[in-house]
């Protein structure tokens, strides 16, 4: 089974990749994995309560994911899977990528400010050629019908 694979983190432009990612599964068949990426960069300093913030990161994690869980399930019959990983962004999603062989395409959410698609976008991008599937880039200031019109074809 084909899945599509969406990051959820803290950005605007997650939401129109998670919609996209969810209208796509349910009018192919395809399956929902939502990754997330806890930094390690939170926790440098805090020896002593490491642990303990990694507990509260993936709580809000879960919490974040279910939103959008439920939105999927309901609105779209599609039940997502959730990962969670810890390291740097990209290299989480490669090996993401390279672990679950199910994975077809990623799905990215492109920046709303300024002229820059966003960090992770263009991480990304500089790895495409490599990658072994697509990259669909969804516009984080395309309207909800323009994204439900586009994604039925």
């Amino acid at each position: 089974m084909r899945k599509f694979l969406v990051i959820l983190d803290d950005s605007r432009e997650c939401l129109n990749a998670m919609r996209f990612a969810a209208l796509r599964a349910s009018q192919t068949g395809a399956k929902v994995q939502i990754l997330s990426i806890i930094s390690p960069d939170e926790f440098q300093g805090w020896a002593g309560v490491a642990d303990l913030m990694r507990a509260e990161a993936r709580e809000r994690i879960e919490a974040h994911f279910e939103v959008f869980a439920k939105w999927m399930r309901d609105r779209q019959g599609v039940d997502p899977e959730l990962v969670i990983r810890e390291g740097e962004p990209v290299d989480e999603i490669l090996a993401q990528i390279s672990e679950d062989q199910d994975i077809g395409i990623l799905v990215l959410g492109a920046g709303t400010e300024g002229n820059s698609p966003g960090p992770l976008v263009t991480q990304m991008s500089r790895n495409s050629g490599s990658l072994p599937i697509p990259i669909t880039i969804v516009p984080g200031e395309m309207s909800r019908d323009r994204l439900e019109a586009i994604s039925k074809g």
